[in-house]
C-alpha cells in the first residue's frame, strides 16, 4: 500500500469538485494536506476539519485567489511546507473568439496556466531542500485538443502541458518529478447541476443527455470521477512514477485517441 505519510500536499482550487476529490485521496495514502480556493468561509475550514478526521491527518484550508500572483506565491509560503503541488485551480468561459470578453480571457489565464507558474516557481526551491518533490497539474484533454468556442481554455492548457515539460527538465536531475494529467469529462457537482438543464432543452432522458450530448466526443460514454484522479495523482506521487516526468497521462475515456 502506497503511503505518503509525512509529506505535505498543496492542491489549488480544493474545496469541491476535482481538487477536493484529489486532496481526499492524497489524505487517504497519508499525506498532510492543503486546501485551497478564493473564498474564506467556515464551511472551507470544516471541511479540512472533516478530512483530518476521516483519515487522521493534518488538514488546513489557506484561502488565496489564484488570479493574483503574489497570493498563489503567498500560498505556498504559508503553507509552511510542499512536497506535493497540485495545481488544479480552474475556471471557464465559452464565446467565439470575436466575441470573447478579454476580462474572460485574462482571468482564464491567470488563474489556469499563470498560478501554476507562481506556485511551482515557489515550490521547486522548498522540494529540492527537502530532498523529494512532486508538481502534478491538472490540465485537460483541452490541453492536447482542441474544441471550438474555448480559446482561452485551451490556450492556458496547452500552456500547462508545456510548463509541465519545462519544469519536468529543469528538475530532472533532482528527487522531483513534474507530470500533468488531462482529463475529459468528469462527473463533478458543477456538472450533475447542468443535467435536469440540458434534458429540458433536448427533451431527453438523462441517460441521452450524458451519452448523446454531454459526453459526444468521449468514446467510453461515461464521465471520469474524482476518486481515479485522486488516484492517478497518489500513482504520480509513487516510487513506481519516479522515473515519470514531463509527460501527461490522459484520463478521457479515450477522447484524445480519436
Amino acid at each position: 500500500m502506497m503511503t505518503l505519510q509525512g509529506k505535505t500536499a498543496v492542491i489549488t482550487g480544493s474545496n469541491s469538485g476535482i481538487g477536493l476529490g484529489i486532496a481526499r485521496e492524497l489524505a487517504r495514502a497519508g499525506a498532510d494536506v492543503v486546501l485551497n480556493s478564493f473564498t474564506d468561509r467556515a464551511q472551507d475550514h470544516e471541511l479540512a476539519a472533516q478530512i483530518a478526521t476521516e483519515f487522521g491527518v493534518s488538514a488546513r484550508y489557506l484561502a488565496a485567489d489564484m488570479s493574483k500572483a503574489q497570493e498563489c506565491r503567498d500560498l505556498i509560503k504559508e503553507a509552511g511546507a510542499c512536497d506535493i503541488l497540485v495545481n488544479n485551480a480552474g475556471i471557464q468561459h465559452v464565446s467565439p473568439v470575436e466575441d470573447f470578453p478579454t476580462e474572460s480571457w485574462d482571468a482564464i489565464i491567470a488563474i489556469n496556466l499563470s498560478s501554476a507558474f507562481h506556485t511551482t516557481a515557489v515550490a521547486v526551491p522548498m522540494m529540492r531542500a527537502a530532498g523529494w518533490g512532486r508538481v502534478v497539474n491538472i490540465a485537460s484533454a483541452h490541453g492536447l485538443t482542441a474544441s471550438p468556442f474555448k480559446s482561452a481554455y485551451v490556450a492556458a492548457k496547452h500552456g500547462v502541458v508545456g510548463l509541465t515539460k519545462t519544469v519536468a527538465l529543469e528538475t530532472a536531475e533532482d528527487p522531483i518529478t513534474c507530470n500533468a494529467i488531462c482529463p475529459g469529462y468528469v462527473l463533478t457537482p458543477l456538472v450533475e447541476a447542468q443535467i435536469p438543464d440540458t434534458m429540458k432543452k433536448y427533451d431527453m432522458s438523462r441517460e441521452d443527455v450524458i451519452k448523446k450530448v454531454m459526453l459526444e466526443r468521449q468514446p467510453s460514454r461515461e464521465f471520469a470521477t474524482v476518486e481515479q484522479l485522486g488516484g492517478s495523482t497518489v500513482f504520480f506521487c509513487s516510487d513506481a512514477a519516479a522515473q515519470i516526468t514531463g509527460t501527461t497521462l490522459s484520463v478521457d475515456g479515450g477522447w484524445t485517441a480519436l
